[in-house]
């Protein structure tokens, strides 16, 4: 009779890892930034939150839908995790629009959440998220936006959509309504990917091709940030600007 063989299988190759940075800036023309932003040295959880400062006191709404989102426990169902907090957040603006003094706020938001190698990304309003994979940008993200529904229609081009008077005009924002609906998507990442999280005051004064560059050509997550804010800047940033870049590297 043969002798038995045990076979111990080696180790699972072991998963990318995000590291990332973030930035966020008043930009040249307001008095204050309403935008917040949530970085996370482990590498798993980044957001970035646009205040409306057409309702007052955006600030106070980013930074509830920022502190609602990081308390989304470590092990979470991504999804579910993400609507949850952000459903939490919208009934925490209304309840605080109600209270003396306050009047109207909302927040749009976009926020990613990186589990086993897999970018779970959630968002409502203009912020947005991209991919940039093999030198090439891509947005996960579609506006919630009077404008985009235009262009949908085939009423607008993308370009006319640009320079249209209702383009900060939103459909979906917390505190916007009774109720929150909030899109997902989830992408797969590889070792050389890199994300994009941003408010509307980058993507409206810089071109998506020149922060394809900026991103691609950036050192690391700090790097890209500080090109980006920068170029903002640079071209008269009427709105404030925030953008967190992350990079997928080996584990």
């Amino acid at each position: 009779m043969s002798t038995p063989i045990t076979v111990v299988p080696g180790q699972d190759r072991a998963l990318p890892v995000a590291v990332g940075a973030g930035l966020t800036n008043r930009g040249r023309v307001r008095d204050r930034n309403e935008d917040s932003i949530l970085t996370d040295p482990s590498g798993t959880l980044w957001a970035v939150a646009d205040g409306m400062g057409g309702y007052g006191n955006g600030d106070v709404a980013s930074d509830i839908v920022i502190d609602c989102l990081a308390q989304i426990p470590d092990g979470a169902d991504p999804g579910p995790a993400l609507v949850a907090r952000l459903k939490e957040a919208n009934q925490i603006v209304l309840d605080r629009q109600r209270a003396p003094g306050m009047g109207r706020m909302g927040s749009t938001v976009v926020a990613v959440l990186i589990s086993r190698a897999v970018a779970h990304v959630a968002w409502a309003g203009d912020s947005r998220a991209y991919l940039l994979r093999g030198g090439h940008l891509r947005p996960l993200t579609r506006d919630h936006s009077v404008v985009q529904e235009m262009v949908d229609r085939g009423e607008l081009s993308p370009e006319e959509a640009e320079s249209h008077p209702e383009s900060h005009m939103v459909t979906r924002a917390v505190g916007g309504s009774e109720e929150l609906e909030v899109d997902l998507v989830s992408v797969p990442l590889a070792v050389g990917d890199r994300l994009l999280l941003c408010s509307d005051g980058l993507t409206r004064c810089v071109y998506e091709q020149t922060v394809e560059t900026l991103l691609r050509d950036a050192t690391g997550p700090e790097d890209a940030c500080q090109k980006l804010l920068r170029e903002a800047l640079d071209s008269g940033a009427p709105d404030n600007v925030s953008a967190i870049a992350v990079l997928i590297r080996e584990g």
